[in-house]
């Protein structure tokens, strides 16, 4: 129970990722460089922590959003940098999480009241629409020619499908 004027913003790689997945993932081991962000992700207990806080309800914890398009060179080097590009799908990840906590009920709050009620600010007036319709995240995308930035989950399933309303 935190004080007054006190709240988190929680990342969705953090929600769903814990820090095995620097090394493995999904059966492949070696350095995963697009799973590294700061903070670094958590132990499966510290984890599990973050999803229960997130999909609690409470006003405190709202999306943020890590959007880092870091280049592919920049991340995949002796020492790349930190983040992970989010943006492609950070909403429908998000709802991926909320659906496995079956706190989908939650989720609006969530990603979009909590943070603007906790800055003072009014809620957007646009919608979008989550639907339960899978799709495959690219394996990476162009941001200039040669350079290419990869998101999470790239070249994988996401499983909620979003659209503006």
């Amino acid at each position: 129970q935190a004080r007054d004027g006190v709240a988190a913003t929680m990342t969705v790689q953090h929600l769903l990722l814990n820090r095995n997945a620097l090394f493995s993932y999904q059966g492949q081991g070696g350095l995963r460089p697009h799973h590294y962000c700061l903070p670094i992700l958590k132990r499966e207990s510290h984890r599990r922590s973050l999803v229960e806080a997130a999909t609690s309800g409470s006003p405190k914890f709202f999306a943020g959003t890590d959007s880092a398009p870091h280049t592919k060179d920049k991340k995949e080097m002796s020492c790349g940098c930190a983040g992970c590009f989010t943006s492609p799908a950070a909403l429908e990840l998000y709802a991926e999480v909320f659906e496995a906590e079956g706190k989908l009920d939650k989720l609006e709050a969530f990603t979009s009241l909590n943070g603007a009620k906790f800055y003072g600010l009014p809620t957007n007036d646009s919608k979008v629409k989550l639907t339960k319709k899978p799709w495959k995240m690219p394996a990476s995308y162009e941001v200039s020619e040669g350079a290419v930035v990869v998101p999470l989950r790239a070249g994988e399933e996401v499983e909620w499908s979003a659209e503006p309303v």
